[in-house]
């Protein structure tokens, strides 16, 4: 496999986020280890600027770019988290950020965005070819893409959860990431099988898409036709063309749960732990929940990706 990106690559992320980046809280649950019997560590994202993990990959990536394409302005394609990040690490590093984004993403995700400053261009996400219109974009207004995963910088940035995970807890036994292009799990399993080779890294999906998954089995980067899920974050045709190989080589499973599995774990979030996520920042926690990561006896690290949901929408879940 060429190295797409290094842990070395990961830990100059990490100065470069320093004091800028929040170091996320790390929670436990007696109850939850209980459930479980596993010793698990659950690194809260939501508590990241823009409410999720996405910040870390895409400041990271800003602040590698040259002034005379920071002049230009940046442009992406988001659901949301991706999009916020952008906006905001544009702000910082005085650029001005163009996104893209589903005409049913979130309101609240879209106002956020809209908030730091962003334009916002919306698209069908299932009639209409994501990589084709930001190609488009990028060439029609002479913007820098600053793709939501397949960039190595915004990996290595991702990569930091992991670094402060395991700076946190001290070594684990397995590592459970919410999957849908790949960069987080990419940039976490290069520093996971870097630091401690004996820990699993799992990967979760929605079943609606489930391409990473398919891919696993199959050996090659499958396409999926993305289906209707409550985690929007992760409704992913294929794996990055960069994040994959990565996959394929560091990544030891990619397990699926469902809307309803997704529900249980932001309900325990928020009845158990006082914490409100995001369907898909619930997708790890989902897999552990319903048993399909096994984790007795074992010390298992969870990311909690991301935060963003609407009162309306996270109480029409959860009643």
């Amino acid at each position: 496999m060429t190295e797409v990106v290094s842990l070395e690559d990961v830990r100059r992320a990490a100065v470069l986020l320093d004091g800028v980046a929040r170091r996320t809280p790390v929670h436990s649950s007696r109850t939850l280890d209980g459930l479980v019997g596993a010793q698990v560590s659950l690194k809260a994202e939501s508590f990241q600027r823009g409410g999720a993990f996405k910040f870390r990959g895409a400041y990271t990536a800003i602040s590698s770019l040259t002034p005379e394409a920071l002049r230009r302005g940046v442009c992406t394609v988001s659901s949301g988290n991706h999009a916020q990040a952008v906006a905001i690490a544009s702000s910082l590093r005085g650029t001005r950020a163009t996104i893209l984004m589903p005409s049913d993403a979130p309101a609240l995700k879209r106002a956020a965005t809209e908030s730091h400053g962003a334009e916002v261009i919306s698209y069908d996400r299932y009639t209409q070819d994501r990589e084709q219109l930001l190609a488009s974009l990028s060439s029609e207004r002479g913007l820098t893409v600053v793709h939501p995963f397949d960039n190595p910088a915004v990996m290595a940035g991702q990569g930091t959860v992991a670094l402060e995970l395991l700076d946190q807890t001290g070594e684990l036994d397995a590592m459970i990431v919410p999957v849908g292009g790949g960069g987080l799990i990419s940039g976490c399993a290069t520093v996971v099988k870097s630091i401690t080779a004996g820990c699993r890294m799992i990967g979760v999906e929605p079943l609606a898409s489930d391409d990473v998954a398919r891919s696993l089995r199959s050996g090659r980067r499958e396409r999926v036709t993305v289906g209707q899920t409550i985690a929007d974050g992760q409704q992913t045709p294929s794996p990055g063309e960069l994040t994959w190989p990565v996959i394929q080589a560091l990544v030891d499973d990619v397990v699926t749960v469902s809307d309803a599995e997704i529900v249980t774990a932001m309900r325990f979030c928020f009845e158990r732990l006082k914490l409100v996520v995001e369907p898909s920042g619930a997708c790890g926690l989902a897999a552990l929940l319903a048993g399909r990561v096994q984790g007795a006896g074992l010390r298992v690290g969870v990311v909690l990706s991301g935060g963003n949901i609407g009162a309306e929408a996270f109480g029409a879940l959860l009643g």
